[in-house]
């Protein structure tokens, strides 16, 4: 994968943002836009419903992110305490790079990846930068 040094450095970065961002403040899942009573899944969740046991690249309160290798590819799998910390997070994500999007967590890898870990995670493909007009969600 050729932007593997950067999506690498797109973990480290952005775990840094969103762990300093001011909007972390309060919530369990409920108060984080989850369904009530259900606990957001973990890296290592996510992670092993596609065959993988991460390494943790960044383990901070606000977040958690996970370098995986399977025969499907290479990704990096981040998880979010509040749905602040994603949102800040997404403001920091490339707009070069898709990415899958869930309850707070999403999933960073070429396309052809991300295609074959949606249909055992879920989630929503973002293809271009979410901040525009024209960002384009596959699937819907």
């Amino acid at each position: 994968m050729t932007t593997f040094p950067r999506l690498a450095a797109l973990a480290l970065l952005a775990g840094l943002a969103a762990a300093c961002s001011q909007g972390s403040a309060g919530g369990g899942p409920a108060a984080a836009g989850g369904r009530a009573g259900a606990a957001p899944l973990t890296v290592e969740q996510l992670s092993a419903k596609v065959g993988c046991r991460p390494r943790i690249q960044v383990n901070a309160a606000e977040l958690r992110t996970g370098y995986c290798r399977t025969a499907d590819g290479e990704f990096f799998v981040t998880t979010f305490r509040t749905q602040a910390g994603k949102d800040a997070w997404m403001d920091a994500a490339p707009e070069y790079n898709p990415h899958l999007v869930g309850n707070l967590w999403t999933v960073l890898s070429s396309r052809k990846v991300l295609d074959l870990l949606k249909e055992r995670l879920g989630g929503d493909l973002h293809l271009t930068d979410h901040r525009t007009r024209r960002m384009t969600v596959a699937g819907r």
